[in-house]
């Protein structure tokens, strides 16, 4: 090959060796001879990384997700062959001893020393940057022809020979569709590194030992452009880089393992980042140290290294790896801003909450956020995903109904029934879901607003005034004071309710979810009375038939089986229950109040939901079946639970207590109507004595609304639409005019109920690489899921024959379900667990690391006693002041400030995430590592010459 075949390099002065030709200028080349030791401090390895970042900001597209694999060199009876050993997308997959499969993705162990090796291949090897070349002919031609140390043609022609072998490669096919998959996923824009590349590509890695060398020779390799290398790559992408190991026998376990080496460096994102950016070798070295800074050491006779370490289920995130290298730069700025972060505790107020100063300015604020989303809103809600989200919801709202509706009922005798609750629900939770700031918010009756409405009928009882009249105008006042609020930006309070007050008021609801729950399916022993004293030895004793006790009630014979004329004792005893009673007689015998365990059977309808909904809801991380399969059951995992239960009840046949839902649109007291008139029988006066209660309620209100608020709305759910405090609010506030207006009940976002509602709306990637579990991307935020189930819920008075063969217990155990997953996601429930155990057995939180244990369990019973408390006052005639108690919790978290220190409450009481507090943490760590080296020059002393091979250039 001709030397001017390739042009010459511009700003390069580097030969390609004593007698070879000088630098091109459609590549770099880089070639080094001396000795291997080498002063480097970390902070100017760290330094000269981030310098290459900090160039590539704007350009974050340009690195693709890399497939690498080894292919190393065996001597067969045909010659030389090269063959595939290992492969990596982000883990390690290795061809089995036998040979007939891939390992499962694990993390790579490595040696140290191959790394050292490693490194001084790119220091004393031939480094050619941005190589154009569109071959693997051309590839090795123009390579052998910068090599200025081979000794002659034959030994050339030989080299040539042996790298231009077709390798053998272990395929499999659903692997390689994965792969494939993968960078489908990567051209749209999903493919899960942090980062979106605009394709996938190959990177290839050649180790092998050959006779005719005395010396290895080795070639790290970027292509100016990738192209495609036929044969040499397992899967149909381009290549961009190429490292080429080949050096004389007895050294192939060495050049094994630091082909292993290799193909970790380059799946580390990082180094990917600098080998895409490097101008020129001491770069490449630089990100090779940046990596050693980074290396976590288990040292020999711990573990053994033959063990495979699984991949983790979540990755750190690759940013903070980032920053490090940029915090020279940035002259220690991001690291004041992490620490005065941690000193002081408390979260930047966000922009939703920020004031304006104007009246309704919050208002408009959110307004204009929300309004160029509108549209979207509703297109994307076109996923199969959000159909199960509907089914889901619709069953829990409208069991919520139901249950809620029928104790109205009882505490208001009948003023507010379950038709009410269900055209409330459905007439309220639709507008909110058309115009709120947050649709995903789903409106309900709670508990505390249940407590409320009882005190206030039992009030009107006693005082003898009208209980709809009074309750009209204590919402037109309620419904006043949210206005101010509204116009006043009081929602800029949120920032003041904390993991503290956020945690107690959900830990409340869930509690109330699941007392409900089980004091439903408790109750059942009263309806359906368990058969304490049958005895199977008795069952010949047992025995009921019709006696009869004259003429039946209606001086008629009975009919069905009876004949028309007459009835005699026989035919008496051939009357069903229903007959028997109908026409006047009387069952005798002992087995006439027996009835089949019903009780039994609830229970085991109502705790086999809740278990199925549990397991179908984690079978997405199950090992068996497809991923897509896996995602749909587990999508779909509540109607699946219902619907398996529900025929298990009918296949039974046992006369379960079930679904009951109105079948007429009147209202459940005939005394009332569908509006309510404001002045009527109770006295003028009342109008404005109904503003004292109503205090209270809004106080109620503006708690209940808004602590759900900003639960639904924590940054950890990455919600891209943004939030509406102020809009929601003044929904909220409007909406209970026109309940008020009409006598139905009153409606606040329900906490459960909505945080149920945003899991079945989680979005994960569709692919990762083997061995990855899936990450979460955020939230499918539309307005059209909540409106169906709003809509379904109006209409499902006429959908009554249907639903009336749903068991209760089955939507029972849904509600059960719901309250322990709520309960699940706080980490109120991690820190009561923390109380009994032992502290050698107690997860590593990162709050443990700070905090002293006995603080901690300080902090968790304080939790506890305003949960208690909580409690009680719901639970007794105290109840009026709850709404006052909840407001008490923000004085309580503030009081513990003298407690407290600020350290330990930025650390228990911060509402960040655990998973994000680590990586908080480590960028925090890594930071101050970073400025302590800084302070001094740290020289690493690289021994040339290792046990395993000695690699050398004259």
């Amino acid at each position: 090959m001709e030397a001017d075949a390739v042009p010459e390099a511009q700003g390069s002065t580097n030969p390609a060796g004593p007698d070879g030709p000088q630098s091109r200028n459609s590549v770099v080349i880089c070639q080094a001879v001396g000795r291997s030791i080498f002063t480097s401090s970390v902070s100017s390895a760290a330094g000269r990384v981030g310098f290459l970042l900090q160039k590539e900001e704007g350009k974050e597209a340009s690195c693709p997700v890399l497939f690498i694999q080894l292919n190393e060199l065996f001597s067969t009876p045909d010659g030389l062959q090269w063959k595939q050993t290992a492969r990596w997308i982000k883990f390690e997959e290795k061809v089995e001893d036998g040979g007939e499969r891939w390992s499962k993705p694990h993390i790579t162990a490595l040696s140290l020393h191959s790394l050292f090796e490693l490194r001084t291949c790119i220091k004393k090897g031939t480094v050619l940057l941005d190589l154009d070349a569109h071959s693997l002919k051309q590839i090795v031609g123009r390579w052998i022809m910068w090599e200025g140390h081979l000794p002659g043609p034959e030994v050339r022609k030989k080299l040539m020979s042996v790298l231009l072998c077709t390798p053998q490669h272990h395929t499999t096919k659903s692997q390689l569709r994965r792969v494939a998959e993968l960078g489908a996923a990567c051209c749209r824009g999903e493919c899960c590194l942090g980062y979106h590349p605009p394709e996938a590509e190959v990177s290839n890695i050649l180790v092998g030992e050959v006779d005719f060398l005395e010396k290895p020779f080795i070639a790290f390799i970027r292509l100016q452009e990738a192209v495609g290398l036929g044969a040499l790559t397992e899967v149909a992408f381009p290549s961009r880089f190429l490292f080429i190991l080949l050096g004389p026998r007895a050294k192939v376990k060495a050049y094994h393992e630091i082909g292993r080496a290799v193909a970790t460096v380059l799946t580390d994102e990082l180094f990917q980042r600098v080998a895409c950016q490097a101008q020129d070798r001491e770069d490449l070295i630089a990100g090779i140290d940046e990596f050693l800074d980074e290396l976590t050491v288990l040292p020999p006779g711990k573990w053994d290294p033959t063990t495979r370490i699984p991949p983790p289920k979540c990755l750190p995130s690759p940013h903070k790896r980032y920053q490090r290298g940029r915090t020279q730069q940035l002259s220690g700025a991001l690291l004041l801003k992490t620490d005065d972060r941690h000193t002081h505790g408390h979260q930047p107020v966000s922009e939703e909450l920020q004031r304006t100063g104007r009246l309704f300015g919050g208002l408009v604020k959110d307004i204009r956020r929300k309004a160029p989303w509108y549209w979207s809103d509703f297109y994307d809600a076109l996923n199969i995903q959000c159909f199960s989200a509907i089914l889901y919801i619709y069953l829990a709202t409208v069991t919520n109904a139901i249950t809620f509706g029928g104790m109205l009922g009882d505490a208001t005798d009948n003023m507010q029934g379950v038709l009410e609750s269900f055209l409330g629900t459905a007439i309220a939770g639709a507008v909110f879901c058309l115009f709120a700031g947050q649709p995903l918010t789903i409106l309900s009756s709670t508990g505390p607003v249940l407590v409320f409405e009882r005190l206030l009928f039992s009030f009107s009882k006693d005082y003898s005034l009208d209980y709809l009249e009074f309750r009209f105008w204590i919402g037109l006042w309620v419904a006043f004071f949210g206005l101010i609020l509204v116009a006043t930006e009081a929602s800029y309070l949120v920032q003041y309710f904390t993991r503290f007050t956020e945690e107690g008021f959900c830990a409340l609801i869930s509690f109330i979810f699941i007392y409900d729950a089980v004091k439903k399916m408790l109750s059942l022993a009263d309806s359906f009375p368990i058969n304490w004293d049958y005895k199977i030895n008795d069952v010949t004793l047992y025995s009921c038939i019709c006696n009869s006790s004259g003429t039946g009630r209606s001086g008629l014979p009975p009919v069905g089986r009876v004949p028309q004329q007459g009835l005699e004792a026989a035919n008496w005893s051939l009357l069903t229950r229903t007959e028997c009673l109908r026409v006047g007689g009387h069952l005798v015998g002992s087995s006439c109040n027996y009835m089949p365990d019903i009780t039994f059977i609830s229970f085991i309808v109502f705790l086999g939901t809740f278990l199925c909904s549990m397991t179908l809801k984690s079978f997405k991380t199950s090992r068996y079946f497809p991923t897509a399969l896996r995602k749909l059951v587990s999508d779909f995992s509540i109607i699946l639970a219902i619907l398996i239960f529900c025929g298990i009840d009918a296949i039974l046949g046992l006369e379960t207590p079930k679904l009951i839902v109105p079948s007429e649109f009147k209202p459940t007291n005939s005394q009332r109507g569908w509006v309510v008139f404001p002045l009527g029988v109770n006295p003028w006066w009342v109008c404005l004595l109904s503003a004292v209660p109503a205090v209270l309620v809004i106080i109620l209100i503006f708690m209940d609304q808004q602590i759900t608020a900003v639960i639904l709305n924590r940054k950890e759910y990455r919600l891209q639409k943004g939030a509406g405090f102020h809009l929601d609010l003044f929904c909220v506030s409007l909406l209970m005019i026109l309940t008020s207006v009409t006598g139905l009940p009153w409606y606040v976002s329900a906490t459960v109920i909505s945080l149920a509602h945003m899991d079945s709306l989680k979005k994960e990637s569709t692919t990762s690489a083997p061995g990855e579990q899936p990450k979460f991307l955020g939230i499918r935020e539309q307005r059209l899921t909540g409106l169906v189930v709003f809509i379904l819920t109006g209409v499902s008075v006429f959908l009554a024959p249907v639903l009336k063969y749903i068991p209760m217990p089955v939507l029972y155990g849904v509600f059960l379900y719901m309250g322990v997953a709520a309960l699940n996601s706080i980490q109120f429930m991690d820190r009561i667990q923390l109380l009994l155990m032992p502290a050698k057995h107690q997860p590593d939180f990162m709050y443990l690391r700070h905090v002293p244990l006995r603080r901690v369990h300080l902090f968790t019973l304080i939790q506890m006693l305003c949960l208690a408390a909580l409690w009680i006052l719901k639970s007794t005639v105290a109840a009026i002041i709850f709404p006052v108690m909840l407001l008490a919790l923000v004085g309580i978290r503030k009081a513990m400030e003298c407690v407290f220190s600020q350290q330990d409450l930025s650390w228990l009481d911060d509402i960040m995430p655990e998973k994000d507090r680590k990586e908080e943490e480590l960028k925090l760590q890594r930071s101050q590592e970073k400025e302590e080296s800084d302070s001094e020059d740290s020289e690493f002393l690289y021994q040339e010459k290792g046990p395993e091979i000695n690699i050398s250039v004259n």
